[in-house]
């Protein structure tokens, strides 16, 4: 074999070589891309209304605050337990870098206390004297998205209902003073209330 032969061998291995390298950073960059991307994203239809998840309850739970109507005179403003859900790729996404990525979904499924046994709305179970879940009573969901709800720092906010199920199946987003100015104005990061959900902290 001649010289010439063989330096064209050892081109072409160092080429081919080349060649995979390149194509492995690219698949890894790829990957990591979609690493970074939620998957699980929010549904609009041809109205700009959003489709409520119907798989919400199988995303990371992450926290369900209460203000019962028996501490806040019979009228607190969400009497119900808040049950609230993230998709599991923008949980992952916003635990490694701190923020909530484009796309996020944060689902507040509402549930009525079960009942009211003293004047404070706590009722009296078999683990003691407290405040315990009963029926569903509705949902609303919080959307990340910047440039469509730009006017209301990126994320938008839809009811789909306070009351017994079935809840609609699509919802426009709230005007600003309806839910988003509460968020501006007493949110603990990125309009959202971490300091209720420890799995957000």
């Amino acid at each position: 074999m001649t010289l010439s032969l063989l330096t064209a061998f050892a081109l072409a291995a160092c080429e081919a070589v080349n060649t995979a390298g390149a194509e492995s950073n690219k698949n890894a960059e790829s990957n990591k891309d979609a690493a970074d991307q939620v998957t699980e994203k929010p549904e609009f239809n041809a109205k700009g209304e959003l489709v409520r998840p119907e798989n919400y309850f199988e995303w990371i739970f992450v926290g369900s605050p209460l203000t019962p109507n028996g501490l806040n005179g019979g009228e607190a403003g969400f009497p119900e337990f808040h049950n609230v859900y993230i998709q599991p790729s923008a949980y992952r996404i916003y635990k490694k870098t701190g923020v909530f990525p484009e796309g996020t979904i944060l689902y507040k499924e509402l549930q009525l206390v079960l009942r009211s046994d003293y004047e404070d709305g706590s009722a009296d179970e078999a683990s003691g004297r407290g405040y315990f879940p009963g029926a569903f009573n509705g949902a609303d969901v919080a959307v990340k998205d910047s440039i469509r709800f730009a006017e209301t720092n990126g994320w938008g906010y839809f009811n789909f209902g306070h009351h017994a199920p079935p809840l609609a199946k699509t919802a426009a987003a709230l005007p600003a003073e309806a839910c988003a100015a509460c968020h501006i104005a007493n949110a603990t990061k990125d309009m959202v209330f971490t300091k209720f959900y420890t799995r957000l902290q």
